[in-house]
């Protein structure tokens, strides 16, 4: 029988802030560890949080092999450790960053009440088993984020910002405060181009569903029957991406131990659907290329579903992209989404023209519309080179106002 550990480590220190002043301060630290035992037909499956000893573990997982997860797939070797850490910070450090952060808002921008948290997190997952596999993948990041409410507002907030490093640059988050709200009341005209500027993220729930190769083998997905066609824009490569250069808080390996190469895995390119994404247990299953997706389910056998979803970027800035037009970014969207048959709507409650670096004004309420085909085919104008505005990559799209 081979042995399998899993071990997922994360810890944070957290500040929180109400009404303009820090209300709390927070530590919290976790540790499990997921037990497995192969009989090559079956895996006995012992998860434990807290502190734990291997033998009586595995001795555990061993004896839940009577339960009978089928799970065929032999182990992976491999031998990898990767720590992106590039500093940690003292409680005092964090707390100080916490209160300058608070002083520079309550000086420069007096008219808001803020609220929201400054913490720090490492996380780290490793994976060992008795065919010498050993792997480890440590991130610690600092984050800070606030929502904002200006005194004239009837609402319960009026936005939000954040960024998180790993290396606390404080006159980026300067910058971004002072994006936000030196111009949050300048009233502004929705263009009649509707470009939106945004973290594509959100976006990418549908074509995250869509590419289950599960749901596209059993004719359940909008791309069922079209790997091989040309459905979105020649602008357009979505990838699996777990490299050093975009990495944040994402092992390099999935749940089965597999490691792709290059730590990358191509879905899209160039607008041409090259395959979905599969775990061993879906590629065998449906004869489909196994493309290293296996979640992290400490209590269970793997599932398909772990992608790290990266749209390529173009070589040119977001100025460049926009080429002297105006953006909408959104920056309180509720409600909406898609619908099954690829069609986005959402309504916008607060948005802010942009020239693609700088806010210039605050615009009306509206609605968006657009199509998943669309969105990422003719109406993509493309990601940026560069971080603007949310210190992250961001997408340019053409879309449609909606009643």
């Amino acid at each position: 029988m081979e042995r399998e550990k899993i071990t997922s480590q994360y810890s944070q220190s957290s500040i929180e802030i109400e009404e303009n002043k820090i209300k709390a301060f927070s530590r919290d630290s976790r540790t499990s560890y997921s037990f497995r035992v192969y009989d090559g037909v079956n895996v006995g499956i012992e998860y434990i949080q807290g502190k734990a000893e291997d033998e009586k573990g595995f001795a555990k997982a061993r004896d839940n092999l009577s339960i009978g997860r089928p799970y065929k797939f032999s182990p992976e070797t491999g031998s990898r450790r990767r720590d992106k850490t590039e500093r940690t910070y003292t409680d005092k450090e964090l707390m100080d960053i916490a209160r300058e952060a608070l002083e520079y808002l309550r000086e420069h921008h007096p008219d808001y009440t803020f609220k929201g948290s400054v913490s720090a997190d490492r996380n780290t997952m490793s994976m060992e088993n008795s065919l010498g596999l050993d792997y480890s993948n440590t991130d610690y990041t600092v984050s800070a984020n606030f929502s904002f409410k200006h005194k004239d507002s009837k609402d319960i907030d009026d936005g939000w910002f954040g960024l998180g490093q790993r290396t606390f640059e404080f006159s980026k988050f300067k910058d971004m405060a002072d994006n936000y709200l030196t111009c949050f009341t300048e009233p502004a005209e929705l263009p009649e181009e509707l470009i939106i500027q945004k973290q594509y993220y959100e976006f990418l729930g549908k074509l995250n569903e869509c590419l289950n190769a599960e749901n596209m083998a059993l004719g359940a997905s909008l791309l069922s029957g079209k790997v091989g066609e040309k459905l979105f824009s020649d602008s357009f490569t979505l990838l699996h991406d777990v490299s050093d250069d975009e990495t944040w808080n994402t092992p390099f390996f999935d749940g089965e131990g597999v490691v792709l190469p290059q730590d990358r895995y191509v879905y899209i390119e160039n607008g041409v659907l090259l395959s979905g994404y599969a775990d061993k247990r879906t590629a065998d299953k449906y004869n489909v290329p196994h493309t290293g997706s296996a979640g992290f389910d400490l209590t269970d056998i793997p599932s398909n579903g772990n992608v790290n979803l990266r749209i390529k970027r173009s070589d040119k800035t977001v100025k460049e992209l926009l080429g002297g037009r105006l953006t909408v970014v959104p920056i309180r969207a509720y409600g909406g989404g898609f619908n099954d048959k690829g069609e986005y709507v959402t309504p916008v409650q607060t948005a802010m023209l942009c020239d693609g670096e700088r806010f210039i004004g605050r615009l009306p309420e509206f609605a968006v519309k657009g199509n998943m085909f669309d969105m990422f085919g003719k109406d993509l104008i493309g990601v940026g080179s560069d971080d603007p505005i949310f210190n992250d990559k961001q997408i340019l799209m053409r879309m449609y106002y909606s009643k």
